[in-house]
């Protein structure tokens, strides 16, 4: 029996390798062909590795660095319903992220939660009618009904406030892949004046984090509570290095990005060369990494690619000696051509410049 013209067009929207990882995203996915056709697109940064190990990304577009909400927005025009899938920690915290999808995304077709915590389907925006109960029932979940979104971001003048909802207690709070506390209640909000984070309430501040997050577009930051990837699958590699270095500066969510014809990379952080490494790993790529051992364990799970090299320096000097790489390795950019160097002289100018921080060199 051929599905509803209404539910013919439907995009999927993969939210975190939780649900990927799990093999749910999988499953879903051959479960929503059986009633429409389908497209379906990573929406979030880590994900695209658990993509990569699933060997999904023929199934699911990784090609683009975009939020949730931006996914949405993208696929509206061209489906009927969009299906945001996700593995949240729990029910809870899985209805407030979608929540906070519907509320960034302001679709103007019906979207839908499809949320494995629990599991359940909900209608976040939309007059989904009978499209719900169908893809409901496709994948199997009952159907509950969404909450009024809680407010997560609020302006007022130049202050932002952004609010996370379900952290537990004792988990790393992060601002773009940078760690800035631990959560000691299960809300935590954070605020900006002008770009600087000038508050943060519900969690232990860390102070050197903050130290090293001089501006940041609140609004549109990626905030997170835990681990940056909470199951495990195998490494697979996919491309082929190129001949370039670039310079990845505690900005471990975009080296997908930023590892773009490159054939080698200089990281800068303990916590960024964790989760770097594990994308730099499926890409063949090796890394020098620069850390001074204050690891957040956003990444508790790496993968480090094969001849990476780890310079330890002097408690925290990672950013001192960051900077002084960046101006003298790098001329002040991020990116040089290896023409004529390899691996080991890169090494050799990373150690010149950490000069008396350097404290040890490992090759992994």
């Amino acid at each position: 029996m051929r599905a509803s013209r209404a539910a013919d067009e439907i995009g999927v929207v993969v939210h975190g390798p939780e649900v990927v990882d799990s093999g749910r995203a999988r499953e879903a996915l051959d479960r929503l062909e059986r009633i429409g056709s389908v497209t379906a697109v990573l929406g979030g940064t880590m994900g695209r590795v658990a993509v990569i190990d699933a060997a999904l990304e023929d199934r699911i577009d990784i090609s683009r660095r975009e939020t949730p909400s931006r996914s949405v927005q993208r696929l509206m025009p061209s489906v009927d319903v969009v299906v945001l899938l996700n593995y949240a920690k729990t029910a809870e915290t899985g209805l407030a992220f979608g929540a906070m999808v519907a509320e960034r995304a302001k679709p103007h077709k019906p979207l839908i939660l499809a949320e494995y915590s629990g599991p359940f389907a909900s209608v976040l925006a939309g007059g989904a009618g009978g499209i719900a109960e169908r893809i409901a029932g496709a994948l199997g979940f009952p159907m509950v009904a969404a909450p009024q979104p809680p407010g997560m971001t609020a302006s007022s003048g130049r202050t932002v406030t952004r609010t996370i909802f379900g952290a537990v207690p004792g988990e790393n709070v992060s601002v773009n892949g940078i760690v800035i506390g631990r959560a000691e209640e299960e809300r935590v909000t954070i605020s900006a004046t002008d770009g600087r984070i000038v508050q943060v309430l519900g969690a232990e501040v860390k102070e050197h984090g903050l130290e090293k997050i001089p501006s940041v577009d609140l609004e549109a930051a990626i905030l997170r509570t835990g681990d940056v990837r909470r199951t495990e699958a195998s490494a697979r590699r996919v491309r082929e290095p190129g001949r370039d270095a670039v310079l990845i500066d505690h900005a471990a969510e975009g080296t997908f990005e930023a590892a773009r014809g490159a054939g080698v990379a200089v990281t800068v952080g303990d916590d960024t060369t964790a989760i770097a490494g594990e994308v730099l790993a499926r890409l063949g790529i090796p890394l020098v990494g620069i850390v001074d051992g204050d690891l957040d364990m956003l990444c508790p799970r790496t993968v480090a690619p094969k001849g990476s090299y780890i310079l330890r320096v002097r408690p925290g000097s990672d950013d001192l000696v960051g900077r002084r790489v960046r101006e003298e390795v790098f001329g002040g950019g991020d990116r040089i051509s290896m023409e004529g160097l390899d691996n080991e002289d890169l090494v050799d100018l990373v150690k010149r410049a950490a000069g008396e921080d350097l404290r040890s060199l490992r090759r992994l």
